[in-house]
Formats: structure tokens, sequence, C-alpha cells
């Protein structure tokens, strides 16, 4: 079965697409296969796509407009490689690439899509738990975002909306 791009995919990511979802689909397989999961890769190609289609280009926790032209093209040997600050930056220039959580955090394909920085920071929380260190943090705010010895103010709103093609 065939996984095309979605139409909203930039013109720079719609011939990586469907390697980057038959790499995702046979990782993670793999991995739920270790963990009991009984499903083939290609039920987790379906699934996969299916959630790409789902999130319209966004991050289904934040919202978020994902940055699509970077599917495929992260590299682990150069995230690795610099100081501490060169992998910061690295890090920040992938923050918005698209990856692939898995709430239910069964061994079966279901999943949504996020950013790379989304799924970092929720880690294996629920929902719920999501929800609730999220809104501490809200909470918690005023308190330390006042203060310029905490640090730098966050940066603006994040970008909702697609970019300009």
């Amino acid at each position: 079965m065939d996984t095309p791009p979605p139409d909203w995919l930039p013109a720079i990511a719609r011939s990586v697409y469907p390697g980057w979802v038959q790499r995702k689909a046979v990782t993670l397989s793999k991995r739920d296969q270790k963990r009991g999961g009984t499903s083939n890769v290609q039920q987790y190609r379906l699934a996969i796509h299916a959630a790409v289609l789902a999130s319209a280009g966004r991050d289904h926790w934040t919202g978020e407009w994902l940055d699509w032209g970077l599917i495929g093209t992260y590299d682990s040997r150069e995230a690795a490689a610099g100081s501490g600050e060169q992998k910061q930056e690295h890090r920040k220039l992938y923050a918005l690439v698209p990856t692939l959580d898995q709430p239910s955090h069964s061994p079966e394909p279901c999943f949504v899509v996020c950013a790379w920085r989304t799924k970092d920071a929720k880690q294996d929380m629920t929902a719920a738990e999501l929800l609730q260190f999220c809104s501490a943090i809200v909470q918690h705010s005023p308190r330390w975002a006042a203060d310029p010895s905490q640090g730098p103010t966050p940066d603006p709103a994040p970008a909702l909306n697609p970019p300009e093609t």
C-alpha cells in the first residue's frame, strides 16, 4: 500500500516522505515487537501515514506548525560532535522536526505527530501528566519570568501557521 505525501507537505520533503515513513515503521515495529507487539511493518506504515494526515502538519500537543523540510535530514553523528554549545544549537535547529509519539504507550501502532522538542519534554508522560506538568510551569512562571537572573525571557509565541511557500 502506498503512503503518498500529503498535499500540504513542502515540495522539498515530498520525495523524502515515503522513505521517512518506511524507516520509522521498521524501527518502531521492531521496538514494539520486542515489547510484545504483534503488528507488522505495513500496519506501522499505515498508522504513521494516518497520524501524519491527521496532524495536518501540526504538533498534536502544541498546535505548532512543524518543519517538515527537516524530515530525513537528522544525522546523529553530527548531533554528537562538537561542544556543549554546538550541541544546544543543533537541538534548537531540529526542535520542530516532526517525530512520532505513542500516547497509549502500548506496543501497537497508534501514533500522533509532534515536534522533537515536544517529545523530548514529554518523554513517557501520559496526556494528563503532560497537562498537569505544563500547568505547573505556567502557574510558576511569574516567579521566574520576571527575574532576569533566571535566564532570558521566553521566545514569543510559536508559529501556529504554516510558512509561506
